[in-house]
């Protein structure tokens, strides 16, 4: 069952989708392809576990509410829309969205779970907001943004694929080295995982067994810091 908050901000405002009856919160920040079935997905695998989620449209500010197929005819659009996407503003929408699943009277800690694109949104956002946990897969903008660790108090778990076409593996092995020796960071490298290995809505992508490795670290850490 879906229901939909509308988030406002000073220029306008854009819809937040939540699933979930009660319990710890999840923000649940999409890959390139908009809040569409994948992301349903994931919200219904979490819900499962007793989380409320909660999906931001963030890309309203381009094209409010678009969603496409996962495959490799919609990927040229999906970097399009990635390509326009205001990533000052996208932090403050986000922390918007945060706001507003924090103030549902069902929820208690709240943490973020961003996918390719919003792996790199959610750990940026885990940067300027307070949440309880950060799990950030294969985002891209990671390993450039390594000055922003410092920033982030909270638990946080990487996921990496070692064989992503998009990330290159000395990227991945700076974050490694920036994370080694911090208490509050664990970092995740699937070797065999090839980009958006998790996706199991894009054939193109999708890793089963990669995948099932990592949600189960998922699954472990997001009940170890939102219980």
């Amino acid at each position: 069952m879906t229901r939909v908050e509308k988030v406002i901000v000073p220029d306008g405002e854009f819809d937040l989708r939540v699933w979930g009856e009660r319990g710890p919160g999840v923000l649940l920040l999409q890959e390139i392809f908009g809040v569409g079935e994948y992301m349903e997905a994931v919200a219904a695998d979490l819900v499962a576990l007793g989380y409320v989620v909660a999906a931001p449209d963030m890309f309203w500010r381009i094209e409010p509410n678009w969603t496409t197929v996962h495959n490799e005819e919609a990927l040229p659009k999906g970097m399009s829309m990635v390509s326009q996407f205001d990533w000052g503003k996208g932090v403050e929408d986000a922390k918007a969205a945060l706001d507003v699943l924090k103030g549902l009277p069902e929820v208690g800690k709240v943490g973020v779970l961003g996918f390719c694109f919003g792996g790199t949104l959610a750990y940026l956002l885990a940067a300027q907001a307070d949440v309880d946990s950060l799990v950030s897969y294969y985002g891209s903008g990671v390993p450039g943004a390594l000055d922003q660790l410092d920033a982030i108090r909270t638990p946080v778990q990487f996921h990496f694929g070692g064989s992503d076409a998009y990330i290159p593996r000395e990227d991945v092995a700076r974050v490694e080295e920036a994370v080694d020796g911090r208490a509050n960071v664990e970092i995740h490298v699937q070797a065999d995982g090839g980009h958006a290995f998790h996706n199991r809505k894009a054939p193109m992508f999708y890793q089963p067994e990669p995948a099932e490795r990592a949600w189960r670290l998922t699954e472990d850490f997001l009940g170890r810091t939102l219980s």
